[in-house]
């Protein structure tokens, strides 16, 4: 890949408290090149995988987007929020049982696993009437959304600390892990918000080639190009 024609796969790990598209923007400065696009958005509180397609490399953006993901979380009990995560204001408390075990947990889990509906939350890029959703929840509006059918192929919690809890779920794409946590809270009766997120895994790309924010803000445009994922490799890594 020289400077003149740059088209490949850059893998980024998203920071905290920055938009997909803010990476977007630092790096068409940083690689001198307007045609990039990211597959797939992280909200900003997310941080992980995020695959940004470059040059020719943007025909393969549906097909990208299309691959099933891996997040890891942490859900916090007791509070539900306007956006279902620890970006929104909380719009109701509750207290955690007492007698809450390992048990109760694993069943509320077991039942978003495998095929099921869910319902999209207001706070979300998904258009009504052209407008997003976003949009209408900033009005203080909020409108009938359809159920989506989604898949979980597997989940793990990977620890319990009331009122924390960590876990790892492998989804389909269009899943929302923040509606994950709330509709598992209210499975257990007490709410719940997702207050941390991290995406280890798109289809069947990772992190491990994954460059950081600041390495691809001051890095040398030369050293990013080299750990860009070239079209073939793109293919070989789809195929394997």
């Amino acid at each position: 890949m020289n400077q003149e024609s740059i088209d490949g796969v850059l893998l980024i790990d998203k920071g905290q408290d920055m938009t997909s598209h803010d990476v977007v923007a630092v790096a068409r400065r940083s690689l001198n090149m307007k045609k990039i696009g990211h597959c797939g958005t992280l909200d900003p509180m997310a941080t992980g995988l995020l695959i940004l397609v470059v040059g020719k490399a943007t025909k393969l953006s549906d097909l990208l987007m299309s691959e099933d993901k891996e997040y890891i979380g942490t859900m916090t009990l007791g509070q539900t929020t306007n956006t279902q995560d620890a970006e929104g204001e909380v719009d109701e408390e509750k207290e955690i049982p007492s007698d809450l075990d390992d048990a109760a947990i694993q069943a509320a889990f077991k039942k978003f696993h495998g095929d099921f509906y869910q319902t999209p939350p207001m706070v979300s890029a998904i258009k009504k009437d052209g407008v997003p959703l976003y949009k209408l929840a900033r009005q203080g509006k909020e409108v009938k959304r359809d159920p989506r059918f989604v898949h979980v192929y597997s989940h793990r919690i990977d620890r319990v600390e009331v009122p924390e809890i960590d876990f790892t779920v492998r989804c389909t794409k269009g899943f929302y892990v923040r509606t994950y946590a709330h509709d598992i809270g209210q499975e257990l009766g007490c709410g719940a918000h997702l207050s941390a997120l991290r995406r280890t895994k798109s289809g069947r790309f990772d992190l491990e080639r994954a460059v950081t924010f600041d390495e691809l803000k001051h890095g040398d445009r030369e050293d990013i190009v080299k750990k860009m994922l070239t079209l073939p490799e793109v293919s070989k890594i789809r195929g394997a």
